[in-house]
């Protein structure tokens, strides 16, 4: 007889903690481990869209003594006990209790799968997956500053190979129910609603030795690689270029991760595990893993919406404006609600071919479904100035997102015949990089339903939202800023409440980055030099390469607005002319083609930016020319140039 064992945690999800542990050992051994009635054991979760989300982080952060974590002690954090001791080898010790009684045990897996939550599963006999969008499988640990510590470096390569194990682990990236069958990491598909029937059923059949979980055999050229000790050489040396570059030997534990898989594929299981257990204790003591950690935790806290939650849930959005800004914003919330009105009487056209290629190029990619893509193009209401058509859309529009261009008297303009025809508590959300939210909101007969949105290109691949908190008379209501920041989660943004102030909040940082790109530049610093020596310090991208992607005129005009708001020598002391002058020759940037770098359109699209656009170039050194530039500074002090400005 199978059992049926519910994990359903105190808080919204389900995590990995010492108290969770303590639970599973207690009823193991009192009522299944001497009860020769249990056949197999079925672990399912009581959360609708959950599994386990995996280990509660706060297990690291309640450790004093990060740099012994192998050491047992206890602390009570907050009522529950926090392990400071062997977090990895404790955990492994409650797989082990599961293990000695030789039964099946069953991972039935619906929602979140991650990190701990995956290693959970992997500890288990045979994994069975829903195929609701909501459950993905993933070790994310990297993303931490850590690696996986509860057997992930050792388990999953068994499963999927040693390839896909170190994509999987060194990306920190999810995988959806049917790539996760194909590759090998689960043993079966299920219908959300079947999962516990399917889920017993299967506990039974391996019980009774009638069904075998299958291992899906390699291909030649994977056993190859992976199998050969030529191949293996090839793919480790290959693995560290990519660790090397990807990282810039900024993050220490994806090296660890390597060397757990190396070390353990010629150790046995327990010193694999006890070594893993080892660098996992290393790599929390570290101090990119202490900030990455501080990251996710402030990240999780944002989710909360700090106005509360909207008394009404909006469901109908409308969008002014079909260039790149407006199509990004209206693609995103697509799959949110029935439809998403679209209107520009000039662009409406080429914005909604724009949303029809991303869909295009995400099927193309496996990403999307055909049947996705054509929901996407259905639920796209692109709308002109001709007829009353629009007028009719706006009467029952909850939320209006304006994209127009950066200019006062426009978005005056759209506001004030916007505001004809909605209804009295619509939320209308500007979207701007400069202007101030009070002065746009100074046109609206409703100034207490006009909040700041500022999104960032391109949209869809951006995860931050601005909410400007803006103080016309009144100021903005709870209820229209609870309802921005309510849409900017649900399109999965993290928001962010900032004042109404010059530059917002990012711009403010921007700003002086700018400022000294412009500043080096003209003194002679070279523009793939720039890119290169920022990188290795470790950002995602170089500053030149973010001017082209972010757009040169949209640096050019944040930069202009804020040195005109007399905030001080940070803001300014470079000269950010050139871009001006690559603004008037139409050099804007990967969006145009051209920039610092060139973007040719070829049948792989606008790829590019590896070659220096020649034009930008030449302008550069007619700057320099004028400036005396030519000066050879070192990277560490372009470094602290770049950072300290």
């Amino acid at each position: 007889m199978p059992s049926l064992l519910m994990i359903d945690g105190p808080e919204k999800m389900n995590t990995i903690s010492g108290d969770f542990r303590q639970e599973i050992e207690d009823i193991w051994s009192g009522q299944i481990a001497d009860d020769p009635s249990v056949k197999a054991v079925v672990f399912i979760s009581g959360k609708p869209d959950n599994y386990i989300a995996g280990a509660d982080i706060r297990m690291i952060s309640a450790t004093e003594d990060k740099a012994d974590l192998k050491q047992v002690r206890r602390q009570s954090v907050g009522g529950s006990v926090c392990e400071r001791g062997e977090i990895c080898m404790d955990g492994h010790a409650t797989f082990d209790i599961l293990a000695k009684k030789g039964i099946p045990v069953i991972a039935a897996i619906n929602g979140a799968c991650l990190g701990g939550g995956l290693e959970w599963a992997l500890h288990c006999d045979y994994r069975l997956a829903t195929t609701s969008p909501k459950t993905v499988l993933g070790l994310p640990e990297v993303k931490l500053g850590l690696l996986p510590g509860w057997g992930g470096t050792q388990l999953l390569h068994p499963l999927v190979g040693l390839q896909a194990a170190l994509d999987m682990i060194l990306t920190g990236k999810n995988i959806r129910p049917h790539k996760a069958l194909k590759m090998g990491l689960v043993d079966q598909l299920v219908d959300p609603a079947s999962l516990e029937a399917v889920a017993v059923e299967a506990a039974a059949s391996l019980a009774e030795g009638s069904l075998k979980s299958k291992r899906k055999p390699k291909a030649l050229m994977n056993k190859i690689i992976e199998d050969t000790p030529i191949g293996r050489s090839i793919m480790w040396k290959k693995v560290g270029e990519k660790v090397a570059k990807s990282t810039g030997g900024n993050y220490p534990n994806a090296t660890a991760i390597v060397d757990c898989i190396k070390f353990g594929l010629s150790s046995s299981k327990q010193a694999a595990l006890e070594y893993e257990a080892q660098r996992f204790s290393e790599m929390a003591a570290t101090p990119e893993s202490e900030s990455l950690i501080g990251l996710f935790e402030g990240s999780t806290a944002l989710k909360k919406n700090r106005f509360g939650k909207p008394a009404k849930k909006v469901e109908k959005v409308a969008v002014l404006g079909a260039g790149l800004m407006g199509a990004g914003i209206a693609q995103v919330p697509l799959f949110l609600w029935p439809g998403v009105w679209f209107r520009d009487s000039a662009s409406v056209g080429k914005g909604t071919s724009y949303i029809m290629d991303n869909a295009a190029a995400k099927l193309k990619k496996k990403r999307m479904t055909k049947y996705e893509m054509d929901t996407v193009g259905s639920r796209v209401i692109p709308l002109t100035d001709e007829g009353d058509l629009w007028q009719r859309h706006f009467a029952s529009a909850e939320m209006v997102i304006e994209a127009v261009p950066e200019n006062l008297d426009l978005k005056h303009r759209v506001i004030q015949q916007a505001e004809q025809f909605l209804p009295e508590d619509c939320v209308f959300a500007t979207n701007t990089s400069a202007l101030p939210i009070r002065d746009i909101a100074t046109a609206s007969k409703r100034p207490q339903n006009v909040v700041g949105m500022h999104y960032f290109s391109p949209v869809p691949m951006m995860p931050l939202l601005e909410h400007g908190q803006i103080i016309p008379h009144d100021g903005t209501s709870d209820a229209a800023a609870a309802a921005a920041v309510d849409v900017g989660g649900r399109q999965g943004k993290t928001c962010i409440v900032v004042k109404d102030v010059p530059g917002f909040y990012v711009n403010r940082c921007l700003g002086p980055f700018l400022v000294e790109t412009c500043a080096l530049v003209e003194a002679g610093v070279g523009l793939e030099q720039l890119d290169k020596v920022m990188k290795s310090y470790g950002l995602p991208v170089g500053p030149i390469t973010l001017a082209d992607e972010v757009g040169i005129d949209i640096g050019f005009h944040v930069q202009s607005f804020l040195s005109e708001a007399d905030m001080g020598v940070r803001m300014t002391g470079g000269n950010v002319a050139v871009m001006g002058d690559m603004v008037e020759k139409g050099l804007l940037g990967r969006k145009s083609g051209k920039g610092f770098y060139l973007y040719p359109k070829g049948k792989k699209g606008n790829k590019g930016g590896k070659e220096l656009n020649p034009e930008a170039v030449s302008l550069i050194k007619a700057h320099q020319a004028a400036g005396g530039g030519g000066a050879s500074l070192a990277n560490d002090v372009i470094q602290d140039r770049m950072m300290c400005r």
